[in-house]
């Protein structure tokens, strides 16, 4: 394929948050014949069971529309009171016509006059009134049942992509609602016939095969149990109560254009602003949104900055933003009547395992996390509670916590305990505190990489060290010319930026430079990434060129296994082999056998092993540790002269900073700002720049970075698509078609010698049961049947990875697959499915990517994002499976190139996988490409042009310190 124009990728890679209120949903279906019948969904009357309707008014299931305003079916919905209730009797049909035929004569659908002089948006509503808008339609609005809100939102999409009650839902996080006492069915609360379920998001309808009723059930478990699949139910004709972001007519009318017209029109952003003025004051209204200091965006970030006290001032705020809400999100989560399961340590510690659904919310679970567990006691147990770390956790959802006391655990006991999340603020803290050393120290950095960080004009400097004569390191491949380039480049400079696209051997070249620099004498070598993974991948490499690695890993993680846990700190310390050591020994031992130590040894102990920590850091060549990890007090009387920070487009700017303050004199940062950013889950700070890496804004402010390019993961075809789009075309392939090919794999490819196809579906997407993410049941069943082809075709299920955007999904996928799968259950489980955004860094021989948005409003979402699709599309190496419906992706200019590009080689098939045809459908013109290259880096609008602050020199109140330093 001709090589693409490089601003491709250029398209805005993140949404603009402040316009559409759903996009934060993402932060982060199904075939034919799941087509919506006619009716508009109902669910249950407030304790009737069912709701009948006159034969003729039942519409036809098979394929009407299902925006039609029919008058449905019955509704059966939970509790059971009546005759399609939890074992109800047959009667009460005839009563159930009557209430509904007297509830809708009692209705008024003619439009009132103005002649109270009521305006909507104007004075007191109602108190059923929409909260947004004011339209008070008992047939239009429902009421959010949580308890601590009881507010009432209609139906409308105003202007927004959503209704307004389900935009409420999802923004408020609630999942229960309440249909108006004079709504066509009455006060009905809506909630699953089966199992009483009333997440709405799990809600759905299905018509009686031999009667004109309708019955809500929930998608899980309910759709999946055998006894309901035997009654005269067509479960296949399930179909969600939410469409497109709406309630279905049938059940919640849609205000009438001259309603809407008279409501107040508000914005998304006005939406999403009240929803967090509730959050701490539930009675505020949208006037007090007006009133000075409510919900003020904080200082965006800048290109360059006048002094390090500026810098610290802009990032400062953002960095609490962000503790504030991991705060707030840690400590909401909770689980209540956990089984435990109660073991003992190798080092005498309990262990308690017990199941933590990875549900899709905003949370995630990680070795090294904090948690408490509780028991609230009884009759015969006295309340207890420990707190621990986590120190597994397992594909099954099973997590393993090492109780920090091991004294009067109630072990006896199973059932009935409580978890939840002790904060810590470590993080953060280390963060703040290397912005302030940076800006009254002196010593942290040099005066060039001080002016650089803050983007000041700095003469070129070159390191003046002996060059080596050959570029590789022992115990590491052979480097390629790329490669080569890149360690001797960065062995010359100051600070250095190396750009490392999928599958080109970052890791090794990274490993290679900080070899040499150790052997340069300048000094132990600091090396870090954000995330533990890539510290131990590093790590692991540069111990092999023969240089002596310590790992230094966060206390909480000690217990934690680790493929690098020999050149751990903390093993070496148990493992030093001297005689003076032996009363450490002695002293841990104890400590082990009997849980603490008296004051006094508890102190000799404390003594002895701080000094053991120190003698061992000092004989190293190199120290390896999280970004964050640098930041520990074991390091803090250390000075590093050479820093080496591998992933450092995932780490944000105040992140990289922590081991940079330790003395760094030159700097190297390798990464790819073409693959994902940090992850931000506060959007407030993610939209004033916090996305943004310190690779990015050294990029934008001009610094070349130096691209690796010989790809050695990918069959070359893989290859073509990501390196023409993200890589202007650079991208050589270090792998022949011949070596990723797979002898005896019989796989159904519909070109034999291109291992790739796009899979085309065209079910609908659905809301997941959190209310903030998406699935896909199409998507999600041929999933599985290519799943099961490739284990029939001789793949193993190692090689095999399923990656999807949405968490939603990706649960879905997991059980559909346990439930359906054609073979063994536990080849299933054997089979790695994660999001994208989990899977950089990775790679699986095999890879279906399940695209999963599928819609008539609302876009593609976060699958915007180029860097996603460059993830997505990079992490296979012999063949790779899309599954997406062309129609709503092809809007986008990127994913329309790639169709293109699979219908070109014609890899753009339909039908069963063992009679696959290429695919006639057709592609919707794709929107306009913004040539801003700002939206690729994350920075957004949050980016402040470079020439907004005055020369460096000039002088200010808070004039840097240190501008007299040579730069």
């Amino acid at each position: 394929m001709a090589s693409q124009p490089n601003n491709l990728y250029e398209t805005a890679s993140q949404p603009d948050t402040g316009n559409d209120a759903y996009t934060f949903l993402e932060f982060n279906t199904q075939g034919e014949d799941f087509d919506y019948p006619e009716f508009q969904e109902l669910s249950q009357p407030i304790r009737s069971a069912v709701w009948p309707t006159p034969s003729d008014s039942v519409p036809d299931p098979a394929g009407s529309d299902h925006q039609s305003d029919a008058s449905p079916g019955s509704v059966a919905s939970g509790s059971g009171g009546g005759a399609k209730g939890r074992g109800g009797g047959g009667g009460g049909n005839q009563a159930a016509v009557d209430a509904l035929a007297a509830g809708m004569s009692g209705l008024n659908f003619e439009e009132a006059g103005d002649e109270d002089g009521y305006e909507y948006g104007k004075g007191d509503f109602t108190e059923h009134a929409c909260r947004y808008c004011g339209v008070q339609n008992p047939a239009c609005v429902v009421r959010c049942n949580v308890p601590s809100c009881r507010k009432w939102f209609c139906n409308s999409r105003g202007n927004t992509s959503g209704s307004h009650i389900v935009n409420h839902l999802v923004r408020a996080k609630h999942k229960e609602v309440c249909l108006h006492k004079d709504s066509p069915l009455g006060e009905t609360i809506l909630e699953c016939y089966n199992c009483g379920c009333r997440n709405v998001f799990l809600l759905g309808f299905i018509s009686a095969k031999a009667e004109s009723v309708v019955v809500l059930l929930c998608r899980e478990p309910c759709l999946n149990v055998n006894a309901l699949k035997d009654m005269n139910w067509d479960l296949s004709q399930w179909c969600p109560l939410i469409d497109d972001r709406c309630f279905l007519q049938w059940l919640v009318k849609v205000p009438s254009e001259q309603e809407q017209l008279r409501a107040r029109q508000i914005s998304a952003q006005q939406i999403n602003k009240v929803e967090e003025l509730w959050k701490t004051n539930p009675d505020a209204t949208l006037e007090d949104l007006e009133k000075p200091g409510v919900d003020d965006e904080p200082q965006p970030v800048a290109l360059k900055y006048e002094d390090a006290y500026q810098y610290q001032n802009v990032f400062a705020p953002l960095i609490k933003l962000e503790a504030d809400y991991d705060k707030m999100m840690k400590e909401s989560q909770s689980k209540d009547n956990l089984t435990i399961r109660w073991d003992i340590g190798l080092n005498k510690k309990r262990i308690a395992y017990f199941v933590f659904p990875k549900e899709d919310n905003e949370l995630r679970l990680v070795p090294g996390d904090e948690l408490r567990l509780r028991y609230s006691g009884d009759a015969a147990h006295p309340a207890w509670q420990s707190v621990g770390h986590v120190i597994k956790l397992t594909s099954q959802e099973e997590v393993a916590l090492e109780l920090r006391a091991s004294q009067g655990v109630p072990v006896d006991l199973n059932h009935g305990f409580s978890v939840d999340f002790v904060w810590k603020s470590t993080s953060f803290d280390r963060m703040q505190g290397a912005m302030k050393t940076f800006a009254v120290d002196e010593t942290s950095v040099s005066g060039y990489i001080y002016h650089h960080l803050l983007g000041h004009e700095v003469e070129v400097q070159m390191v003046r060290n002996a060059l080596p004569r050959r570029f590789g390191a022992p115990g590491l491949p052979e480097l390629n010319a790329s490669q080569v380039f890149a360690v001797k480049s960065v062995l010359q400079k100051p600070i250095s930026l190396i750009q490392g696209p999928p599958g080109t051997g970052k890791t090794v070249t990274s490993a290679a430079i900080v070899y040499h620099m150790a052997k340069q004498g300048q000094g132990q070598v600091l090396v870090c990434a954000p995330s533990n993974v890539a510290v131990d991948q590093l790590a692991e490499k540069i111990s092999a060129t023969g240089l002596k690695v310590v790992r230094l890993c966060a206390k909480s993680r000690e217990a934690v296994s680790s493929p690098v846990e020999h050149l751990t700190l903390h093993y070496q310390v148990r493992h030093l082999d001297t005689s003076e050591k032996s009363e450490l020994h002695k002293l841990q031992q104890l400590k082990d056998e009997q849980g603490e130590l008296s004051s006094s040894d508890e102190k000799k102990y404390k003594a002895l092993k701080r000094a053991t920590e120190r003698e061992i850091s000092q004989s190293a060549d190199v120290i390896c540790c999280t970004c964050v990890g640098a930041g520990d007090p074991r390091l803090a009387n250390f000075r590093y002269r050479q820093v080496l920070i591998d992933e450092s487009t995932q780490a944000t700017e105040p992140e990289c900073l922590i081991p940079l303050v330790l003395g760094a004199k030159q700097v190297v940062l390798v990464g790819d700002h073409c693959q994902l950013g940090p992850v931000i889950m506060c959007k407030k700070a993610a939209r004033a720049g916090l996305a943004q890496s310190l690779f990015e804004r050294l990029v934008l402010l001009g610094v070349k970075p130096i691209r690796l390019q010989v790809q050695y993961r990918m069959h070359p075809c893989l290859s073509e698509f990501p390196s023409n789009s993200f890589y202007e075309g650079t991208l050589q392939n270090g792998v022949t078609i011949n070596e990723r090919q797979s002898p005896g794999i019989d796989f159904p490819w519909p070109v034999p010698n291109r291992p790739m196809f796009f899979y085309v579906q065209m079910g609908q997407e659905e809301i997941s049961a959190s209310g903030t993410s998406y699935l896909n049941r199409t998507e999600a069943a041929n999933v599985e049947k290519i799943v099961t082809t490739f284990l029939r075709s001789g793949v193993v299920p190692s090689q095999i990875g399923v990656i999807t955007p949405y968490e939603g999904q990706r649960a879905y996928i997991v059980n559909y697959m346990s439930r359906n799968g054609a073979l063994r259950q536990q080849l299933y489980k054997e089979i790695e499915v994660a999001s994208v955004d989990s899977f950089q860094g990775r790679e699986k021989d095999y890879i279906i990517l399940s695209c999963v948005r599928s819609n008539e409003h609302q876009g593609i979402g976060f699958l915007n994002d180029p860097r996603r699709l460059n993830v997505a599309l990079t992490r296979a190496r012999y063949g790779i499976v899309i599954l997406g419906n062309p129609k709503v992706l092809s809007k986008q200019p990127l994913w329309n190139g790639l169709l293109t590009h699979y219908k070109e080689h014609e890899c753009l098939v339909e039908g069963p996988l063992n009679n696959l045809k290429q695919s006639m459908v057709q592609f919707q013109k794709p929107k306009k490409i913004y040539n801003d290259r700002r939206l690729f880096f994350g920075g957004g609008p949050g980016i402040v042009p470079s020439d907004s602050f005055g020369s460096v020199n000039s002088s200010s109140p808070n004039a840097d310190r240190r501008s007299s330093r040579s730069r």
